[in-house]
């Protein structure tokens, strides 16, 4: 068998505040900022009395495990294996991100991002009344003797929803693919993880082709849309589908919230500017369902769910990004963090986020000129 998918990196720096080992020691104190426009004072000039308190979690960089249920596939000649060049992390304010592919991808991998996305998976189930996915699946039954039924999970994360749907179909052989080994030991005998970058040149063999292939939250990862929606239709079965679950990088209001939220305002519109500069934006959920139209797919659905936005992304999604590009110090990233928290936290405030569920059938491997 083949390995998974994957991309050269790109030259992306790492930070001015990044290094191997320790993470660098956060700051005891925010300083005296009453609105975003105080951020760009710049360290010298921030005023010296406290006004936002920062969360400080303690001990998140110690114990963590490398340990997970990886396989090294016969004929492979890029999926990475367990070693020390893919758990040597790298640390950046105060954070932890993969080595595998440096700089690739902006959100931590830390045991606090690993709690978050677990959480996120149950939210997701909320949304969906308990179901792992809306596209009109046929997996075979345990009674099915029938051909292989293969299930790829993009950018699996902690792989969370490849576990349950491997437990849910064990006929199916699930195949989850990250950059970071985040994933646990123990894990359902019909799935495996791959360490890998489903950005690079995908390597299956045609008699590897999947019947149903995943993304969740893929948003900020990929560069070319229409690249990565070509591959993932050449190696769908003819009648397989693709199904991305994502939700808008962006913040709503049915009212004048969001008018009233300058912390919010502010951390959405460079949160989104930072990441076209990085070269991989974040805020495209609501462009799939074309993007999969024009990559050939059929019967393309999409399914839109609204939902009071909530702040467990915002200290993920946001430090990286934002010393990276725009030269925010570690201290003025945790004081817009905090001033975005405390208006998600305003019940006078309604601001609101788009879930996106958009699936579709491929008919067969695209044509050599599409």
């Amino acid at each position: 068998m083949s390995d998974s998918p994957a991309k050269p990196a790109a030259n992306s720096g790492s930070g001015s505040a990044a290094a191997f080992g320790k993470p660098p020691e956060s700051p005891t104190a925010s300083k005296d900022v009453t609105s975003p426009g105080d951020l760009q004072q710049g360290p010298a000039d921030e005023p010296d009395h406290p006004h936002l308190e920062i969360d400080h979690d303690e001990g998140a960089e110690d114990n963590y495990d490398a340990d997970s249920a990886y396989v090294s596939l016969d004929g492979s000649s890029r999926t990475g294996s367990i070693t020390s060049s893919i758990t040597n992390y790298v640390y950046e304010n105060g954070r932890r991100y993969h080595a595998y592919r440096s700089g690739q991808y902006v959100l931590p991998n830390d045991e606090d991002e690993q709690e978050r996305l677990d959480l996120q998976h149950h939210i997701w189930l909320l949304l969906l009344h308990g179901s792992l996915y809306t596209a009109p699946l046929n997996v075979p039954d345990e009674s099915d003797s029938g051909s292989e039924y293969r299930i790829l999970d993009l950018g699996c994360g902690t792989g969370i929803w490849a576990m349950d749907i491997a437990d849910q179909h064990p006929r199916a052989s699930v195949f989850g693919v990250d950059l970071s080994p985040i994933q646990p030991e123990w894990v359902p005998g019909n799935c495996r993880f791959h360490v890998d970058d489903y950005e690079d040149e995908w390597t299956y063999r045609p008699d590897e082709a999947f019947d149903y292939i995943h993304g969740r939250a893929l948003g900020g990862t990929v560069a070319d849309w229409g690249r990565f929606y070509r591959q993932v239709r050449t190696h769908l079965k003819p009648g397989g589908y693709c199904e991305m679950q994502e939700y808008d990088a962006w913040i709503f209001s049915d009212d004048d919230s969001f008018d009233r939220a300058p912390w919010t305002k502010e951390w959405v519109t460079k949160l989104d500017d930072a990441s076209k500069m990085f070269g991989k934006q974040i805020n495209v959920a609501n462009r799939h369902k074309q993007w999969m139209i024009d990559a050939g797919f059929e019967d393309v659905q999409e399914k839109v769910i609204r939902q009071l936005h909530m702040q467990m992304s915002v200290a993920s999604h946001t430090p990286a990004l934002f010393t990276r590009v725009h030269s925010y110090t570690e201290r003025q990233c945790q004081i817009l963090i905090e001033g975005v928290k405390r208006e998600f936290r305003n019940r006078d405030l309604r601001l609101i986020t788009i879930y996106r569920f958009i699936s579709g059938r491929s008919p067969g491997p695209p044509p050599p000129e599409l």
